[in-house]
């Protein structure tokens, strides 16, 4: 497939999509990063995803994509209790290690550990404390909803974002008082 053509005026200039098409263009999406984390057996097992979605608020639920690739996934979704951490902006190397396909993921990642399996990354911007409520097909991933029954915030630290495939710190800049002004 030829490059994607640049959005000119009212109208664009579109192609058919294949995956690379797809992923560069999903790249042009800002996302926050995700640590879902368990301790099995003594054994911590995680993985990161940038496709965590708040989905209800009455039941509780959240859901992220998984890869049906993953080796991690079919262990966590049998964990009692899973623990999101929704990293900081200070959690890049956290990010790349739980993320990481070879090693120890965990050297270097403080573990707090929650209720049933949960285990959550020290230092994020919230926790969540979820089980699988559903797992639905999509494609290549399974979207998985998940329910929430415990959280914990701390408002003071700004998210790790992943945006044009690296990680990126938000400016911290609101441009509530400049679209105000103008």
């Amino acid at each position: 497939m030829g490059d994607l053509t640049s959005i000119h005026g009212a109208a664009a200039a579109l192609t058919p999509v294949d995956g690379t098409d797809l992923r560069r263009t999903f790249a042009h999406f800002p996302s926050g990063v995700v640590a879902v984390c368990a301790r099995l057996g003594g054994t911590p097992y995680g993985l990161v995803a940038s496709t965590f979605v708040p989905v209800s608020l009455d039941p509780p639920l959240v859901s992220v994509c998984i890869q049906y690739s993953s080796e991690t996934w079919p262990r966590l979704k049998n964990a009692s209790r899973l623990g999101l951490s929704l990293l900081s902006s200070e959690q890049e190397s956290a990010a790349r290690g739980l993320s990481s396909k070879r090693g120890d993921r965990f050297r270097d990642v403080e573990l707090r550990a929650g209720n049933g399996n949960a285990a959550f990354v020290a230092g994020a911007t919230a926790w969540l404390e979820t089980s699988v409520h559903e797992q639905v097909p999509a494609g290549d991933h399974a979207v998985v909803l998940l329910r929430v029954h415990r959280v914990s915030v701390s408002p003071e630290l700004e998210p790790l974002v992943f945006h044009r495939s690296d990680f990126r710190a938000l400016s911290g800049k609101s441009i509530a008082g400049q679209l105000n002004s103008a």
